[in-house]
């Protein structure tokens, strides 16, 4: 009887364990979700200039020299658009990236995308939606948001909730890039709409700048180097509550 018992244990554990390796999700160095700001103040050929800096970044051999230089040589990325409060569309779903024509065939996918919204300004939305798309089939060692933008939030769910909305459900890291050159949309998203570990904003006067602006800041949360002694001190506000915390996502 003993023995039945034992053998019936290590069927369960055995079950158990196929069971788990069979929910795991691929192991990635990086989840990366891409929030691009589609709102009103986004001209038509700014919007262009802004999909072609990132079709650019991922057709560039140095993108896919910093992936490759990870412990996993691979990340998982997706390109959502986001607008008003209730406008987010993800325009290219999580796909992995690890090799250089993966790269190039992400960059081909956005290229591919149309712009589907144009109106208000919903950074709180958005940053809620980007931390829930992160329900997916990659394990990454790190996640991060990265949203774009060129002006700051004026819709209901304000830039600061959707921030520690992110922080909480499992997000890592927050970045933004400002485009525009505006010192009130800087301080925006300095103060109320990047947060967690290492977290930086980014900031380029023209939308004719973004595509090199978009490389370095891809390297940058690709390789995820030491922040200067400054950046700490700046951005200490998402890290509230969140020290040696790590809420993991739910995987499908």
């Amino acid at each position: 009887m003993k023995k039945q018992l034992s053998i019936l244990s290590m069927s369960f554990l055995l079950a158990g364990s196929l069971a788990g390796a069979a929910s795991a999700g691929t192991v990635v160095d990086l989840e990366l979700a891409l929030l691009v700001d589609v709102s009103g103040s986004v001209s038509a050929s700014e919007f262009s200039l802004q999909q072609g800096g990132y079709v650019d970044a991922f057709n560039d051999i140095n993108i896919w020299n910093a992936i490759d230089g990870g412990a996993n040589s691979s990340i998982a990325v997706n390109f959502i658009y986001w607008s008003s409060e209730s406008q987010q569309q993800t325009a290219v779903g999580w796909t992995l990236i690890d090799s250089y024509l993966a790269s190039q065939n992400f960059a081909t996918a956005i290229a591919a995308t149309a712009r589907p919204f144009d109106n208000w300004t919903g950074i709180g939305a958005a940053l809620t939606y980007g931390a829930d798309s992160f329900v997916n089939d990659y394990d990454g060692t790190r996640l991060v948001i990265d949203i774009s933008g060129d002006g700051t939030n004026n819709e209901a769910t304000s830039s600061s909730a959707g921030r520690d909305y992110a922080l909480t459900n499992g997000v890592n890291t927050i970045n933004g890039i400002v485009i525009g050159g505006s010192q009130t949309v800087y301080n925006h998203y300095l103060n109320e709409v990047i947060g967690g570990t290492n977290p930086f904003v980014t900031s380029v006067s023209t939308f004719e700048g973004f595509g090199q602006a978009i490389d370095d800041k891809l390297i940058r949360e690709i390789t995820d180097p030491v922040p200067e002694p400054a950046t700490m001190l700046l951005f200490g506000t998402g890290l509230v509550g969140l020290i040696g915390l790590r809420i993991r996502k739910k995987k499908k």
